[in-house]
């Protein structure tokens, strides 16, 4: 199975076909950061039936700090389905109905998509990452400017089903 670790190039139908097996067990493998293969296209995944285990939902640059909301994140991480939207419904911060949206959103996901079962779906990871920075200016005394930095998010949810 030479060119695997193939830079740039995607690889065609007739080379997936070939060697199935072997690419499924190297992209399915957790690697480190040194070794890990190149991201498969979207094309190769599905041609391989990778990702097929789960339910995923991202929502861009929501106007909430990433720390704040990944506190809340750290809250629902590992829980049952069920467990994190009662979690959610009754956390009093501003991530947790966003976070409650997304999660119903990785739900649908999962069940229309990949036909998992909604009984044994599990946050399998929720996490929030950096959007882009809106620049303000605040005035301050005698004519200087200080910078407002207004953080954005980018939300990502996760549901696995429970072996």
């Amino acid at each position: 199975m030479e060119g695997v670790n193939r830079k740039h190039r995607a690889m065609s139908r007739q080379y997936i076909d070939d060697n199935r097996e072997a690419l499924r067990d190297l992209y399915s493998d957790t690697h480190s950061r040194a070794r890990k293969p190149r991201q498969l296209t979207k094309k190769e995944r599905k041609a391989l039936g990778l990702g097929r285990d789960r339910g995923v939902a991202h929502i861009r640059n929501v106007r909430i700090n990433p720390l704040k909301a990944n506190m809340v994140c750290r809250l629902i991480r590992g829980k049952d389905l069920a467990e994190a939207q009662a979690i959610l419904a009754y956390t009093n911060k501003a991530a947790a109905p966003i976070l409650a949206k997304l999660l119903r959103s990785a739900e649908a996901n999962a069940i229309n998509n990949n036909e998992l079962d909604s009984g044994r779906l599990y946050v399998a990871d929720c996490y929030a990452n950096d959007g882009p920075l809106m620049k303000r200016i605040m005035p301050r005394a005698r004519g200087s400017a200080h910078r407002i930095l207004k953080r954005t998010s980018h939300l990502s949810v996760v549901l696995k089903e429970r072996e």
